[in-house]
């Protein structure tokens, strides 16, 4: 009996080998869409970056990057009383490269505009025989910036880190969207990790949220090291924004997130372009405060 338990083992790893199967994927290589990238804020022109979709399994290096960028494109904004050609503009992008966008056409002034609370504003894009179309809103300040302040962070042993804290009111009646973004000292105004919420919960309440710091996404800090520090300025950009806009924050980071976990949730980022392009025309009615912490 022993024999036959022995000998039937190797003829079972032979019985699984034979079932093995190679699998040999075609993945073809999808037609590159269009990606857009527009926003406006109240007291702000519109700004529109225009680029390229890239393959998953595309080599990505900064000069296949400056390629994305879509040039000569007609780019039109209307508040509903004027509408405005963009112009396209150059800025350096790293040492040897060139990003574009589009904004106010200053040659151009009668027509040009920049965003106002409650007003909604329609994006028309034209390029490559095709036209895109989206629309925004700029809420008002329904949700309030009443007060920020630091604390130190609970179970760390170095007492020279703050957490910002964010004291607001949210009025009565669901439906209010805000998004936020961080700046320490002179650098630039970054998103939080999860830089969009709602008011299901909030809803008519006066609350207080810990805000983490706004990141980097190409450089994102280590998750115990994501603190303001004593003697820091941090000035806190707050927006309510519409729905649309939220929707496609919120789903576009919670895609980010789940890049390369194998138990991700499935997930589609919902824009609001029109004609089968990616990305989202976003409207931002923003609020700042600033305090240093001490």
């Amino acid at each position: 009996m022993k024999k036959f338990k022995i000998g039937l083992f190797p003829l079972v790893l032979l019985f699984l080998t034979a079932c093995e199967k190679d699998i040999n994927l075609d993945v073809k290589a999808a037609e590159p869409l269009l990606v857009v990238d527009a926003q406006i804020e109240n007291g702000q022109p519109p700004i529109v970056v225009l680029t390229k979709s890239l393959g998953y399994f595309s080599k990505i290096d900064p000069q296949i990057l400056a390629n994305s960028f879509v040039r000569n494109a007609k780019v039109y904004v209307s508040n509903g009383v004027q509408t405005h050609q963009l112009k396209e503009y150059a800025t350096p992008l790293a040492p040897g490269y060139t990003a574009y966008f589009y904004s106010n056409d200053l040659t151009s002034p009668s027509t040009a505009f920049v965003g106002e609370y409650t007003k909604t504003y329609s994006l028309r894009i034209e390029v490559d025989n095709k036209v895109y179309t989206a629309t925004t809103f700029i809420p008002n300040n329904n949700i309030t910036l009443d007060s920020i302040f630091t604390r130190r962070p609970p179970f760390v042993v170095d007492t020279t880190l703050r957490t910002l804290q964010l004291r607001s009111t949210d009025p009565a009646g669901l439906g209010n969207f805000g998004r936020y973004f961080t700046k320490k000292n002179s650098g630039p105004f970054l998103p939080g990790e999860n830089s969009v919420f709602d008011d299901q919960i909030i809803d008519g309440t006066t609350f207080t949220v810990q805000l983490p710091q706004g990141i980097d996404r190409n450089n994102p800090p280590k998750a115990d090291s994501n603190f303001f520090k004593r003697g820091d300025t941090i000035t806190l950009k707050y927006c309510n924004i519409p729905q649309s806009t939220f929707t496609f924050w919120s789903t576009w980071e919670f895609a980010f997130q789940g890049i390369g976990n194998p138990f991700a949730q499935p997930n589609k980022v919902l824009g609001n372009i029109s004609n089968g392009a990616l990305g989202a025309f976003c409207g931002y009615g923003v609020q700042y405060k600033t305090i240093i912490a001490p």
